[in-house]
C-alpha cells in the first residue's frame, strides 16, 4: 500500500491537533511550520478535513484549528477515506493500457486481489484511532502490537527496517 503525500500531511496535521489541550487551537501557519510543509498543502488537507467534520476552524485573532471530537473517537479509516485520492472502484479505469477501458473489465482475477487487499487495509485502519498515534515511535509501535491482526514491525531507533 502506498500512502500519498496528501494522506501523510493530513495525518501529520491531525496529530498536531490531537496533542493540544482542551480549548487550544493552532493556526494554519503554526501547523505548517511545525510539520515543515507549505501553508498551501496544509490548507488543502485541513480544508478537506474541515469539510468532512474531522476538524473545526475558527476565524479571527483567537482562531485556528481544533479536532471536532476527541482523538480517541477518530479512526484512521475515516481520515484516509477523506484524504484518499484514488478509490478501488477506479483502479480498473486507471490502467486500461492503450484502450479506453481494460480488456478484462468483465472478468478479472486481479480485481479480486486488489479489493481484498483494500478490505484488509480498511479493517486494520478501522482498529486504530488518532489517539493511539500520539507519542514517540516506540510507544506507538507497542500500542499497535496490541491491536489484533497487526504484527510487530522491524523499525529501529534510526527508522530503518
Amino acid at each position: 500500500m502506498k500512502v500519498s503525500a496528501q494522506e501523510e500531511y493530513g495525518l501529520r496535521c491531525l496529530l498536531q491537533l490531537a496533542r493540544l489541550g482542551a480549548g487550544e487551537a493552532l493556526t494554519l501557519g503554526q501547523i505548517a511550520e511545525r510539520e515543515g510543509i507549505s501553508q498551501a498543502n496544509a490548507g488543502k488537507v485541513l480544508w478537506l478535513l474541515n469539510k468532512a467534520r474531522l476538524v473545526n476552524s475558527t476565524r479571527g485573532t483567537k482562531g485556528g484549528y481544533q479536532l471536532s471530537r476527541p482523538a480517541a473517537e477518530i479512526r484512521l479509516s475515516e481520515i484516509i477515506k477523506v484524504l484518499d485520492e484514488g478509490e478501488v472502484d477506479g483502479h480498473c479505469k486507471t490502467y486500461p493500457g492503450v484502450l479506453d477501458s481494460c480488456v478484462h473489465t468483465g472478468d478479472c482475477g486481479i480485481r479480486s486481489v486488489i479489493v481484498n487487499v483494500h478490505e484488509a487495509v480498511e479493517r486494520a485502519l478501522s482498529a486504530i484511532t488518532l489517539a493511539q498515534l500520539i507519542g514517540d515511535e516506540r510507544t506507538v509501535d507497542t500500542t499497535l502490537h496490541q491491536i489484533r491482526g497487526l504484527r510487530p514491525s522491524t523499525v529501529t531507533a534510526e527508522g530503518a527496517q
